[in-house]
């Protein structure tokens, strides 16, 4: 790999604009290598260099993971006339970057969703073959039963001739309104909404937990964000192969 500015390669991070990188360098907050950077312009090996800001460690990457809490009401896409879109609740270093959701969340659906500009994962991720275990808490009007447990554990064909793969149904209370976990190994438009309508039992409320081996942040509230962990980011990408 060649050389490149020292503001590029911070940048690349996400975490601060050039603007931000090159006044933190004249406040000689960015160490290289151990030594007060000289200049924003100054160039290095990214596979080499160590950079200090303020004396934390940066870890340089060639793809941004973000995982964020989706909070009802915003569309998961990375940009729409109609409202809200996820990457609005980013700052603009990352919305810059050429982020996008893996996947898609309803605007009514809260929880995990994953933000990324390495299109080669997102791509594996999603793919059929893959089959990446997707996990939601639902709650539903009426009470679900072992045969609504049974039905989706076979595979359904919907009255609008859309094939479900065999899916998961974990009951975990009932009453007038009951409780789940669903887990999915495919994706398509509304699939639990649609799959539990037609057990006559419609989605009040849904809520993604986990894809794959990354699991929500409990500590992350709604339209919360951080950046995936290495361990995170390595179990993705374990799914993905």
């Amino acid at each position: 790999m060649g050389l490149e500015r020292l503001d590029k390669l911070l940048a690349s991070t996400g975490r601060w604009s050039r603007s931000e990188i090159k006044r933190m360098v004249r406040e000689g907050r960015v160490l290289v290598d151990g030594r007060i950077a000289a200049s924003a312009e100054e160039k290095h090996d990214a596979e080499t260099v160590h950079f200090t800001v303020d004396e934390e460690p940066v870890r340089l990457s060639r793809f941004v993971y973000l995982m964020l809490h989706k909070p009802a009401g915003v569309l998961s896409a990375t940009e729409d006339g109609r409202g809200q879109t996820v990457l609005d609740l980013l700052p603009p270093e990352y919305r810059k970057r050429g982020l996008f959701p893996v996947g898609r969340l309803d605007k009514d659906t809260e929880g995990l969703l994953l933000l990324t500009d390495d299109g080669a994962l997102a791509h594996e991720l999603l793919s059929p073959k893959k089959h990446v275990d997707k996990v939601y808490y639902t709650r539903v009007a009426g009470k679900l039963t072992p045969d609504d447990c049974a039905a989706f554990a076979a595979g359904m064909t919907l009255g609008d001739g859309l094939a479900c793969l065999p899916a998961g149904l974990k009951i975990l209370s009932t009453d007038a309104e009951s409780e789940a976990l669903v887990t999915l190994r495919e994706g398509k438009f509304h699939q639990i909404k649609r799959m539990l309508a037609a057990r006559g039992k419609p989605v009040l409320y849904l809520k993604r937990l986990s894809m794959g081996t990354l699991r929500l942040d409990d500590a992350l509230p709604p339209g919360a964000w951080r950046e995936l962990t290495e361990a995170e980011a390595a179990g993705l990408r374990e799914n993905g192969n």
